[in-house]
This record gives C-alpha cells, structure tokens and sequence, in this order.
C-alpha cells in the first residue's frame, strides 16, 4: 500500500460529492489526547476500535484477480521440494522484533478427494504495512491469517484477516506445469471472466522486475552458478534458449490472485497495493528459490517435513529474539 494522509492536516480525499472536510477530528477528553473521528452527513457504515472510528461500507469495489506466470529451468517434481524448502528459509528471513511468520498448524489432509498438506499460519505485519493503515487500523487488524492446501501440483493460499472479517481476502491459487507458460486459462474460468483477466509474467532474471530495496546479488539468477546441477547464469535470452536445452528441465507455475478489500475510500488504493505486493513476493521468492537450489536439489519429502518441524520452533524464538527484518512496504 502506497503511504497515504490520514483524514487531517491540508490533505482533504474528496468522498463522492463529500470532503474529508466533512469528517472532523477532536480531542478525546482523557488524559490521553487520542484524536476520534466526528462523522458529520456521511450515510455510511463505521466500524469503532480504541476511540477511533473508520469507514468500511459502500464499497463499489468488486476486487481484483490477476494470473502470474513464472517460468522456471526447473521440474515440476524438483520444485516441489524446492518451494517447501524456500519457504522455510524466507520465512526465517522475514521474521524478528514480535513480526514475522507463525506458524499454526502443519499436517495431512484429505478432504473431497483432495490429498495433501494444511498449513495454518500467523504473519505479524506492524512495518510491513504502509503507514496510512497503520495510523487507521487497531494493532490486531495488522496481523493476517493464511491458510494453505497443498495438494501438488495444485495449491491453494487463502489470506484473511479477522479485524477485517468479509471485507478482506487474498486467494491464491497454483499450478505447476512441466511446459512453457503458453498455456491459456488453466484455472477454468468462464469465458467471461478471463477476458478481465490481467496476465503478468514474471522474468526471475530481469533486474528490472527487482524492487532496489530487494536487490542482493547472491540472490540474482544472472550471477549464479549451480554447482550441483551446472544450471545458471540465466542470460538475456535464457528463456527462447530454454526449450532446446536438453539436459535442462523446465515448468511453468501458473498463479491465479483473487484480491477483496472493502474499506470505503481506500479500497483502490490497497487492492492495486497488494497485487503489486503480491507480483514483488513471486519475484523474489523464485529467484531465491532458483538461486539456493545447491541447498535443497539434494533433499526429499522427509528432509523437509523435519525441516519445517525445526523451523517453526526457530521461528517462535526469532519472533522474541531477533531484531525486524525483511521486507518493509514501499511507500509511494
């Protein structure tokens, strides 16, 4: 989310035909000069938290999907291990100062003829917000639940927030394809729907996708070298050479984002926030992957069930012990 003014100061967002200067701001009468908001005229919905008042209601916003494709000199079976693996590692990366990833629930499930692995987490949020929500929103509403059914090569991510309830959601949903990314509309939608559709494909070797705070150059796909696999530096045109390396493998993982936020004046601005938040994460995340592949080509299913048993109990001490750190929102 790009920063924003709060409803004061010379900043007036205009409402419809309204004004933030029909909202005004007093003084709590306590000792503590906490500011609440007056609403004056204004027919809409507020929900009411630490004696501050925002509006939620009238959204005209239907939410935004988005499909991401990312292209791969990968399997389709070594990237299952590979992603678990990442996933473990960047977690530990984005986790310190009381935010980060906790970790619920891991196990089996099976449900409707659907096998595969549930996972329940916490990410505590605080700096990686921008500050606009922070200066809205109640310390609770910065923590998001996400829940995951692996059922590989199909995943499915659904992100949620209990402040929130019904007026927020992320859904993401995967498949992992032994192909180019040249297939259209693997998710099935009706016709209808995936002409609005925005397709954005994710280059892990274009330095130009790469936010500059993000930048490391041991994490760039264009420096590295497996030493285990011989694959990489990925180069310019690594991607028409791709289909013709014969002892390179290669998959598609084709990503489906479905983004729900109602919060009336701000729905916009944080739906286009968190679908660039959304493409940044991708983009990071499999250069990394690609980029620790020496760690983790080596390893099967076991490894990584025991390897994720010992990273949610780092996760829990980092949480108390580490400094912040990671990824921190990008403001406009």
């Amino acid at each position: 989310m790009a920063a924003a003014g709060a409803l004061a100061g010379n900043d007036r967002p205009e409402c419809g035909n309204r004004t933030a200067a029909d909202v005004v701001l007093q003084p709590r009468r306590t000792p503590k000069r906490e500011w609440v908001v007056m609403e004056r005229r204004f027919d809409v919905p507020f929900v009411q938290h630490s004696g501050q008042k925002v509006a939620t209601g009238r959204s005209r916003s239907k939410g935004l999907r988005w499909t991401g494709r990312v292209l791969l000199p990968i399997s389709v079976e070594e990237y299952q291990v590979g992603q678990l693996y990442s996933v473990a590692e960047a977690s530990k990366n984005e986790t310190g100062g009381g935010e980060g990833v906790e970790v619920l629930k891991n196990e089996p499930y099976e449900k409707e003829g659907e096998k595969g692995q549930y996972t329940h987490k916490i990410y505590h949020l605080q700096s990686k917000v921008p500050s606009f929500v922070r200066m809205l929103a109640p310390a609770s509403a910065l923590n998001i639940h996400e829940k995951a059914w692996n059922a590989y090569p199909y995943c499915r991510t659904v992100i949620t927030n209990e402040y929130m309830k019904d007026n927020f959601l992320i859904k993401i949903e995967t498949w992992h394809k032994p192909d180019m990314g040249h297939l259209e509309n693997v998710h099935g939608l009706d016709a209808e729907t995936w002409k609005k559709v925005d397709v954005v494909y994710i280059d892990i070797a274009d330095r130009t996708q790469v936010e500059p705070k993000d930048y490391k150059p041991e994490e760039d796909p264009c420096r590295y070298k497996s030493v285990k696999t011989g694959r990489g530096p990925l180069g310019p045109d690594w991607k028409k050479e791709l289909p013709n390396k014969k002892d390179c493998p290669h998959m598609c993982a084709y990503k489906l984002v479905t983004v729900k936020f109602k919060w009336w004046g701000l729905q916009n601005k944080v739906e286009n926030f968190i679908q660039k938040q959304e493409k940044r994460l991708f983009t990071n995340f499999h250069r990394q992957l690609f980029c620790w592949i020496d760690k983790w080509i080596e390893l099967n299913m076991e490894d990584i069930r025991r390897m994720e048993e010992e990273t949610r109990k780092e996760l829990d001490e980092m949480r108390v012990k580490d400094p912040v750190k990671g990824m921190v929102a990008i403001e406009d």
